[in-house]
């Protein structure tokens, strides 16, 4: 009787990602370089002068007030039905579950978890961060304010900074830090930057959040994106550890002790150094001197023999008539006493 194990579906999701258990060699990995940390560093400290230019109510607060009062929703309400379609781009909910379909496609096709740990990372910092500073900062929003003038802040609120722009930063623009080409990042990240200022411009027409909110959300995008390949290890960490987990469930089921899994690096491929690169050079170098000559695929294993000796490849039952009137020719021919080869007729 033949028996078949009966697979679950997480099991074959396992199996397709087993088919290729490294990661793919073109895939570069970002490494947190100096330039970036440069931007970090910038954009932090842009970061900070937003927030002390609200606290200290100074001339940003005016312009808030003076956008709001503008009303722009009434100035251009012929695209308020736009706009209120548009901002969903902006939506945590519907934002993450495209993204996310989009990503899980990747890591089906790449044979990696690191696509969909690398949005769980950059979500989790989102919410932690942008959540944290609205809760601590308790700005209301323009729909609520009290005060002419005043900065509205430490009342309660969680409208600074704007959660709708620094979550479609984030979620978009994680598609450009995953690219694998810098043709497709260029391109993302143009797309991605368009996305979230439409979105961001969008909160400001329909008076949901005063402009400063939008700015602030732009810089807290931005930095959670910049801060990523900070994240990286624990990425790789975890793929490795999900792996181990399942490799210990299915031991058991089937018995046996597991293998234990070997942990991913992320080497950046276009950020080796010189020295590195002489180094992989001469290690392929010695492998190759070490690795036992191999003849070609298309030539026999044995000794090369002459043609002379090779078996006839004459098929058994040839259709060929026989001829008894001829004699074989060459130097294996029967001769006679006078040394001449015999000839027929």
């Amino acid at each position: 009787m033949r028996t078949e194990q009966n697979l679950t579906r997480l099991d074959r999701v396992f199996a397709r990602l087993d088919r290729e258990p490294e990661r793919p060699a073109h895939i570069d990995v970002p490494r947190m370089s100096r330039h970036r940390v440069a931007l970090f560093s910038a954009t932090l400290a842009f970061y900070l002068a937003i927030v002390w230019l609200v606290v200290t109510t100074s001339w940003l607060v005016r312009l808030d007030w003076q956008v709001m009062f503008f009303r722009p929703y009434q100035q251009w309400s012929e695209i308020h039905w736009f706009v209120d379609y548009y901002v969903v781009l902006g939506q945590r909910g519907p934002t993450a579950v495209m993204i996310c379909a989009w990503l899980g496609w990747r890591s089906w096709r790449q044979h990696t978890l690191r696509p969909l740990l690398t949005l769980g990372a950059s979500l989790l910092l989102l919410n932690i961060t942008v959540g944290a500073a609205k809760i601590g900062m308790g700005r209301l929003g323009p729909h609520y304010a009290t005060t002419i003038g005043s900065n509205e802040m430490g009342l309660g609120g969680d409208i600074f900074p704007s959660g709708h722009t620094a979550n479609a930063v984030v979620t978009w623009g994680i598609l450009a830090y995953l690219a694998s080409t810098p043709r497709a990042r260029r391109w993302l990240s143009a797309l991605s930057a368009v996305t979230s200022l439409g979105v961001g411009l969008a909160t400001v027409y329909l008076g949901t959040h005063w402009l400063s909110d939008v700015v602030l959300g732009w810089a807290a995008g931005l930095l959670i994106l910049l801060a990523l390949p900070w994240c990286e290890p624990l990425i790789a960490r975890t793929e490795a550890w999900i792996f181990t987990l399942r490799d210990r469930r299915r031991a058991r089921r089937a018995g046996t002790t597991p293998a234990p899994a070997p942990v991913p690096v992320a080497v950046p491929l276009k950020h080796r150094s010189p020295a590195g690169r002489q180094d992989e050079t001469a290690t392929a170098a010695r492998e190759a001197a070490v690795r036992p000559s191999r003849a070609p695929v298309y030539l026999a294993p044995g000794p090369h023999t002459a043609r002379g000796e090779r078996a006839s490849i004459t098929p058994v039952g040839s259709r060929r008539p026989t001829h008894a009137d001829r004699l074989p020719h060459g130097p294996n021919a029967p001769t006679t006493p006078a040394g001449r080869p015999l000839t027929g007729g």
